[in-house]
């Protein structure tokens, strides 16, 4: 069975982006389901996957990254609002079958994503 996974880097320290509030949602066509929130540990990571066994399945998702308050712990003086407070990135899952990876590369003014392995 596939599973979901996440991971943050801090391009601007190459740090991990420890201590992060995730979100996962589902959408449908009305809808925007929270499925589960997590933190990321240490090493930009979470403890276990974001989804998998039989909750994971296909359809489209939202990852929600809570990136202002670690970029405030960062003691970097940013600007009121902050340019990125959160990150929200939009996938498709369509095979169950498959090892979904979401990794987000972040800075204070920017951030990338792929699917990963």
């Amino acid at each position: 069975m596939g599973k979901l996974t996440t991971h943050i880097l801090d391009t601007s320290t190459g740090k991990p982006g420890a201590n992060i509030r995730i979100e996962l949602f589902r959408l449908t066509d009305s809808n925007k389901k929270l499925i589960t929130h997590n933190t990321t540990n240490p090493d930009g990571r979470t403890d276990a996957p974001l989804l998998e066994g039989a909750a994971f399945n296909t359809g489209t998702f939202e990852l929600v990254f809570h990136v202002g308050p670690y970029f405030d712990r960062t003691g970097l003086s940013l600007p009121d609002p902050k340019f990125l407070d959160e990150v929200v990135i939009r996938f498709g899952i369509a095979d169950k079958d498959q090892h979904y990876h979401v990794p987000l590369l972040i800075s204070p003014y920017g951030y990338s994503t792929y699917r990963g392995s």
